[in-house]
């Protein structure tokens, strides 16, 4: 790795194979053609490392300086650079600023980094951003880092934030008549300024590696190390029960302790050890009326809690705590208290539903709660310390926790102005995390990595469905799965969401069913499901125990990012994973081949290559039945969405 200045004034990054050529200035998204390096210094520290400072100016920004300061660490340490802005004007409108690479070569895929729960994330491949005209630039907007795979397809190079308690930060990459540029910018949103006040980044991590998901897992962990507070580590895996996919928002107290009962039974006899029965979505009657419950509960919700807590269990609840119905007694009596549109000084509408569905509540439209304003941010830490304190509520799932990251202060109008949207963001989690104290805190629908220190456990993809393909469909949680999983036991844990295993009223097969719920499975993160434990099948109840173990793994995917390594030039449908214990690669050692494809495809694969013992055994978990000798390969045919699941082990089993 290693960064040289060219003979223009300008900068090359060189990551091995990958260059980054042309480093300009961006502020507010402009590309100012005049910027003129005005002064350069280097330094050898005494562990080896060179510290590198540019700083340019700009004949149409009198006064101003951007500085670049570059620092080439040993091996030992990653090595960044950051930025910073001086000498803007008092009255300068300031929304971002960042660094803009003319041309990126050297690499044929791209990894695009969603910011939360539901926006994704992928591997995009070079070619299908050629744009069909020569006028037009494709577009890929990511968040928080980038990834890129070589030419070669060896190893990664990673190019991240290692804070995300402030900013938000898009990585941004535009292809037009063959040449690719990346935009990184950190959003500043008009961030109250003192007097010559310096605008400065966090610090930007650059390195190679060789491999793909253990250089996202390096990144993570600069994230973890750099996190102003510690990363919350729960002693076990979060298992449990979920009302939401099997009763949906017909709940009641009578069929919510039918399920809690049926639960217990069936967890009793059959020794499978939960930790969470959690009431979901369907409790209080509009969005923002957090403390009023439907008719069909009791008024003093400690009477299931206390009944949930007496079995066993830690008793949850759920809550979007930005999110506000138009109907609601909160928005009625507290119109003020929502975050307006700039132009129209009219509620900022996050979402609305004018037809037939209305989310099983009366409001059609929803607005954010402005927690800018000290009385909306004490009703909503009143909610939290009732639910807690006075309801006992352990585990708390939070929903639609993005909502208000979109908007910048462009568009959005607070109380109170001034403030970043993640400042404004963390002020609320972490008054959240203050008033639940202990209790387990689970984020849907939330942001990745402005969470990380608060949160226990991260969806990382959207609702489980009931088909393979269409709305919501089961085979679109793959992906995220996959490209998410890096951060698992080092950010949080991850939630693949309710693995779904009744026998009836939905539209898989019975191999898509064990399929998706092994994938699940083996993330080592969150099990939960919402079926009828008593109404489940002998083999569907086997499946449920086998991955809801308290005990902590990690998984891999040995493939991940290998585009052509099977298939020439295209995408594997055929999936890869391997899981142990956290801390222990030998222990519980289980691989998962899975067809997530609609033909049947076979495969070789060599367990050295794929990073497991050579030759082992192997026990056939799905059919019963374990290899007599060591292999040290693997041959299979898969049907279209089939799997096979081995445990592996030097010993005979």
């Amino acid at each position: 790795m290693n960064l040289s200045a060219l003979s223009s004034p300008s900068l090359d990054l060189l990551l091995d194979e990958i260059r980054l050529e042309n480093l300009q200035p961006m502020i507010n998204g402009e590309i100012f053609g005049d910027w003129q390096i005005s002064h350069q210094s280097e330094s050898l520290g005494e562990d080896s490392t060179i510290s590198r400072s540019i700083q340019f100016q700009s004949p149409q920004l009198i006064g101003v300086i951007f500085k670049l300061i570059i620092n080439l660490q040993n091996e030992e340490l990653e090595s960044f650079l950051s930025f910073q802005l001086d000498g803007l004007a008092d009255d300068f409108v300031l929304n971002s600023f960042g660094i803009y690479f003319e041309n990126v070569t050297g690499f044929r895929s791209f990894l695009k980094n969603g910011y939360h729960s539901w926006d994704g994330s992928n591997y995009i491949d070079v070619k299908t951003l050629e744009p069909q005209s020569n006028k037009a630039t494709l577009v890929q907007k990511g968040f928080a880092m980038i990834q890129f795979i070589p030419e070669s397809g060896f190893g990664s190079a990673v190019l991240g934030f290692d804070r995300h308690d402030r900013y938000q930060h898009t990585f941004t990459i535009s292809r037009n008549l063959g040449r690719t540029s990346l935009a990184i910018q950190m959003l500043y949103d008009q961030k109250n300024r003192k007097k010559g006040e310096i605008c400065e980044a966090e610090k930007l991590i650059f390195f190679t590696h060789p491999e793909v998901e253990n250089g996202l897992r390096k990144w993570a962990s600069c994230v973890n190390h750099c996190s102003p507070v510690p990363v919350r580590s729960l002693e076990k895996s979060i298992s449990g029960w979920s009302s939401w996919y099997n009763l949906y928002a017909t709940i009641n107290d009578q069929n919510i302790l039918e399920h809690l009962h049926s639960t217990i039974e069936v967890c009793k006899r059959e020794n499978i050890e939960l930790s969470i029965f959690q009431i979901d979505d369907g409790l209080t009657p509009e969005m923002g009326d957090w403390l009023e419950v439907k008719p069909q509960f009791p008024a003093d919700m400690r009477i299931i809690l206390d009944e949930i807590r007496a079995n066993g269990l830690k008793p949850g609840l759920w809550i979007a705590p930005f999110l506000v119905g138009n109907r609601s007694h909160l928005f009625q009596n507290h119109p003020d208290w929502v975050v307006l549109d700039r132009e129209s000084e009219q509620p900022l509408v996050y979402m609305h539903f004018f037809g037939e569905f209305r989310w099983h509540k009366r409001s059609e439209e929803y607005y954010i709660l402005d927690t800018t304003n000290p009385a909306a941010m004490n009703y909503l830490r009143m909610v939290f310390a009732t639910w807690r304190n006075d309801w006992g509520c352990e585990f708390f799932k939070t929903d639609f926790m993005f909502c208000g990251l979109e908007y910048g202060p462009e568009q959005a109008k607070y109380h109170k102005s001034g403030m970043t949207r993640i400042e404004i963001w963390r002020n609320v989690a972490e008054m959240i995390r203050d008033s639940i104290g202990d209790a387990i805190w689970l984020g849907c629908g939330c942001p990745l990595w402005a969470s990380v220190g608060l949160i226990d456990a991260i969806r990382i993809g959207r609702d489980m469905g009931v088909s393979w393909r269409g709305e919501r469909a089961a085979s679109e949680l793959l992906n995220d799965q996959i490209t998410r999983n890096f951060g698992n036991h080092i950010l949080w844990q991850l939630d693949p969401d309710c693995i779904l295993l009744r026998n009836h009223f939905h539209e898989l097969t019975d191999i898509e069913v064990r399929s998706l719920a092994i994938f699940a499975g083996m993330s080592g993160g969150v099990i939960m499901t919402s079926d009828k434990l008593d109404e489940l099948s002998e083999d569907r109840i086997q499946l449920f125990k086998l991955f809801s173990r308290p005990e902590k793994k990690i998984c891999h995917y040995p493939l991940m990012g290998k585009i052509g390594e099977n298939v020439p030039g295209e995408k594997d449908s055929v999936i890869v994973q391997i899981r142990h214990e956290l801390n222990f690669p030998q222990k519980d050692l289980a691989l998962f081949i899975f067809n997530s494809g609609d033909q049947t495809e076979k495969r070789r694969f060599s367990l050295e290559k794929l990073g497991l013992p050579s030759p082992c055994y192997l026990y056939d978990w799905i059919d019963a039945k374990a290899c007599s000798e060591p292999v040290d390969e693997i041959c299979i045919e898969l049907n279209a969405h089939d799997g096979v699941l081995y445990f592996v082990s030097r010993d005979s089993f």
